[in-house]
């Protein structure tokens, strides 16, 4: 069969075309970020702020609405607007800073992904925008006024979209070639009334001339005859902005307005907010008369009927014999209708036709949100440290954060857990998006992970970096697992083809080094209990736990334990597959069995000890507290620090097995000389269904004991996914005394109401998905073990029995739900908002929270984390090939099952 036109796009972009050169990689917010953070205290959010930003030019990057660059960030496409009434020109996206959110930073705006395909040939946002003025202040104010007890106050909460009277700004982004870009703005007037709007597709170079090694300035100017303007970069050469008729050309430069802002001298006579004050207070005197600059704008007006649209277009082209067509716009809305049925024909082709098309639309619009998050990131982190006078080196120096990185220089197209709330790369965020990008893009989801590995990011002693408000943070080690991931759905998607060895075994090494470094840094008794701090779940437990305790000594953890085992068996099947081709990764298959071993063995020592990590009284694994002394306590908060170490699971094919005879025999040896230490897990030497191996941290009686905690409704099984605490502390507190100060715990299914990790993220109560997932895949691994003859109960006290496949099954369409009409019609990710649940042009809008209320679904956090809530993506994919498919074990292809060489 031909293959779809955008795969045949992914095959050129394998092979080097330059289709991915321009995308949506503009950022939605450049201000308060670390980068731009050239303060005394390292307070970014006060040391750079929103009314600066139209007005302050960047140091690191650029910000825009729905906007589009190159892979550097040297020429930046967005869109502004002017409703008549706003004191400032919409350029850019507003939100409150983590001080003014009464739960942390909140963009305070609405703004939906709708569409992307893998090469951007055709992508689709839309962004609502009031008629009436835009309510920054009450936002600001009404937000400060309230307590973390408190809902935070919402634009819609303000009164500004009552009776519709808003515009639905649609914007539609299509390539007629790599270097050939279509920008259609579609206006919606959804008010009873007509109303003006001024609509400004804005064009501009991101300001590399005012910081060393000072680059060429570039020139924007006007055509002759006003129909485009003219682009001139000493990198990118020569491009033209085609605009249509009607609009009023506006030129200035990308240079800081230190008059305006300080006082000061400034560099430009039309700096960068000269575009938006000439719009607002109407002066045609604040832009350049002479129609240049470094950034520019075409100025349209236009007054939408009720009900009515009105489209606009321009035309971004480089520079090139015969690619100036004599009408720019000529078939540009045959282009586009093209490229809309060419994503529909890519996403149909991925979609199982067991999926429903409301199911469909979830998994469409959670992909293009993977792919709008897509943004460019440069930091030079040994540069910036030099311009703070703080590098560690080059004396004298101030104390400073990320000083130890000063080898990073990072300037790609990464992958974004949310493109204003988090505008920077997350490590362990990152290993989860590469999940559902592998659905659409396996190419650059490899490249994602060989980016964290490569020296620009991995940090010499072989720690990845966290994310730039404190690259030393500790997040969980699951690089390796989804290096194992992308690799099988890449083997999927291109059967027959050679297992990309040259991938796997330059990620392994650095891998390798990565692991050594956990081994070094984390486990400080050297007995496999590994620490590591907050590993990613911020208020998870009873203290900071990536701060010194303030009981002294040092917390063996749970889920640090459960990480490092799950890593040991990733690598364990990663040697696997090289040792295939090259005998000498046998060694590596015996060392990584080994450390899962040991690990085990720490977990759940032999004997019954009050200050082990299993509580076999309880069924469940803590954290204990280690005391300077060295006695230890459980500290006995039912979470997902106790769920996690059924995740540490893998099955290994009797076939893989029988192409290792040596290696099977050498540890079968070192299962005979520890057979007293096997106790406490399954022994690996007996098979399951069709010869299958299992490496498990719980044998049967254990996984039973902690599926029946999981699967009660009244603890950690809610209607929409597994809790990230257990239900029953909401009556039952946790409590821990440290002279006289009481520490708690309580299960609190919403907002956080405590200030830990500043606040915005909350692990006491709701719904996290990535953390889900690993529960799902860990259920389908050992009913691949077990088979149909493992059944348990679910929900606990139904009695309904399951398998351990249809218990997975019920994870997800919990999970799925959250985003699908119910029976009433209603959205839960949407909770009780009647906008968003019955207004037609609201309610089949999705946005993908960061995480969700433990106890009816609503969306919660970050409301445009697609990064990691994007597995729904894959979730709905998987259940939709396997519809049908009770009996897994002996068939189906579940997520991550174990690689095997023959099928």
């Amino acid at each position: 069969m031909e293959p779809h036109a955008e795969h045949r796009r992914l095959q050129e972009m394998s092979e080097g075309d330059a289709w991915r050169t321009w995308g949506p990689y503009l950022s939605e917010r450049q201000w308060g970020t670390v980068r731009e953070d050239y303060s005394d205290d390292g307070d970014a959010w006060a040391y750079f702020t929103h009314d600066e930003s139209r007005s302050r030019a960047y140091r690191w990057g650029e910000d825009g609405l729905a906007g589009v660059c190159d892979n550097q960030q040297r020429l930046c496409l967005a869109v502004a607007l002017w409703n008549e009434h706003d004191p400032i020109l919409k350029e850019r996206l507003f939100g409150l800073t983590n001080s003014e959110g009464n739960h942390g930073e909140d963009v305070k705006e609405y703004y939906f992904y709708l569409d992307n395909v893998p090469s951007h040939a055709y992508q689709r946002m839309l962004y609502k925008y009031p008629q009436a003025p835009f309510p920054y202040g009450q936002l600001v104010g009404m937000n400060a006024a309230r307590t973390r007890h408190e809902m935070e106050y919402e634009l819609l909460d303000t009164g500004v979209f009552d009776d519709s009277r808003y515009f639905d700004i649609e914007v539609e982004h299509a390539k007629a070639a790599a270097d050939d870009l279509v920008c259609r703005i579609t206006v919606h007037n959804r008010g009873p009334q007509a109303a003006p709007i001024h609509v400004l597709p804005t064009v501009w170079c991101r300001n590399t001339w005012s910081w060393a090694p000072f680059d060429p300035r570039p020139e924007l100017r006007a055509a002759a005859d006003q129909s485009a303007i003219e682009i001139d970069h000493h990198e990118l050469g020569r491009w033209y902005l085609h605009v249509q008729p009607g609009a009023e050309l506006l030129f200035c430069d990308n240079d800081t307005d230190a008059a305006g802002l300080w006082g000061g001298a400034n560099d430009s006579a039309y700096p960068k907010d000269s575009i938006g004050r000439a719009v607002v207070t109407g002066d045609p005197g604040v832009v350049n008369p002479q129609q240049r600059g470094t950034k520019a704008a075409a100025h349209v007006r236009m007054v939408v009927p009720a009900g009515g649209s009105v489209s606009y277009s321009v035309r971004l082209t480089v520079s090139a014999p015969g690619r100036q067509p004599a009408d720019p716009f000529d078939g540009v809305e045959e282009l586009i209708e093209l490229r809309r049925g060419e994503a529909d024909e890519f996403y149909d082709s991925i979609t199982p036709a067991a999926v429903t098309p409301d199911a469909k639309a979830v998994m469409r619009q959670a992909l293009a949100g993977m792919l709008w998050s897509k943004q460019c990131y440069y930091f030079d982190d040994d540069q910036w440290l030099r311009e703070r006078h703080a590098h560690p080196l080059r004396p004298p120096s101030k104390a400073s954060r990320n000083e130890a990185w000063f080898h990073m220089a990072n300037h790609d197209v990464i992958s974004m857990p949310d493109t204003w709330e988090y505008p920077w790369y997350a490590a362990w965020d990152l290993a989860f998006h590469t999940i559902p990008l592998m659905m659409v893009d396996p190419g650059f989801a490899k490249e994602q992970l060989r980016l964290m590995l490569s020296p620009r990011y991995l940090h010499p002693t072989g720690q990845i970096p966290a994310y730039e408000w404190n690259f030393g943070d500790v997040n969980p080690p699951v690089h390796a697992f989804a290096t194992l991931l992308v690799h099988t759905n890449e083997a999927a998607r291109a059967a027959g083809e050679e297992i990309d060895l040259a991938f796997l075994s330059d990620s392994f090494a650095k891998l390798k080094v990565n692991y050594t470094w956990w081994v070094n840094r984390k486990d400080p008794g050297g007995r496999g209990l590994f620490e590591g701090g907050f590993l990613g779940l911020d208020n998870i437990g009873v203290f900071d736990r990536s701060k010194p305790l303030p009981t002294g000594g040092r917390l063996e953890q749970a889920d640090g334990a459960a990480w490092m085992a799950m890593f040991s068996q990733n690598m364990l099947e990663l040697a696997l597959m090289l040792a295939e081709d090259n005998p000498a990764y046998e060694d590596d298959v015996i060392e990584f069995f080994e450390r899962f071993f040991w690990i085990a063995a720490a977990v759940d020592p032999a004997g019954n000890h009050a200050d082990e990590l299993w509580d076999d009284e309880e069924g469940f694994f803590y954290d204990v507290l280690r005391r300077p002394d060295g006695t230890g306590v459980r500290l006995k908060v039912r979470s997902l620090v106790g769920l996690l170490p059924i995740c540490a699971t893998t099955v290994i094919e009797a076939s893989v097995l029988a192409k290792f005879p040596s290696l099977t025999a050498t540890i079968n040896r070192f299962l005979d000389r520890n057979s007293d230490l096997v106790g406490g897990i399954p022994d690996p030497r007996t098979p399951g269904v069709n010869g299958r191996r299992l490496l498990s941290l719980v044998d049967e009686t254990k996984l039973r004991r902690i599926l029946g905690r999981m699967l009660d409704e009244e603890r950690f099984l809610g209607p929409h996914g597994i809790r990230s605490i257990s239900r029953w502390h909401l009556d039952h507190p946790y409590t821990f005394d440290v002279d006289g100060a009481e520490y708690a715990v309580q299960y609190e299914p919403a907002e956080s109401t405590t200030g830990m990790f500043g606040g915005n993220s909350n692990w006491r109560g709701p719904v996290w998905f990535p953390v889900n997932l690993l529960i799902i895949r860990a259920l389908l691994q050992h009913h691949l073990y077990y088979g149909d003859a493992f059944t348990i109960e679910c929900p606990t006290g139904s009695g309904t029995q399951m398998t351990l496949f249809e218990v997975a099954r019920e994870i997800s369409d919990r999970l799925v739900a959250t985003f699908l009409r119910d029976g009433d019609g209603n959205r839960p990710v949407y909770g009780g908002d009647e906008t968003f649940q019955h207004d037609e042009h609201w309610r089949d809008l999705i946005l993908f929270y960061e995480y969700f209320h433990g106890d009816n679904g609503a969306g919660l956090g970050a409301s445009h984390q697609t990064g990691w809530t994007g597995v729904v993506a894959r979730l709905i994919q998987l259940f939709g090939h396997l519809d049908g498919e009770t009996n897994l074990a002996e068939g189906g292809r579940p997520l991550a099952r174990p690689y095997r060489a023959q099928e």
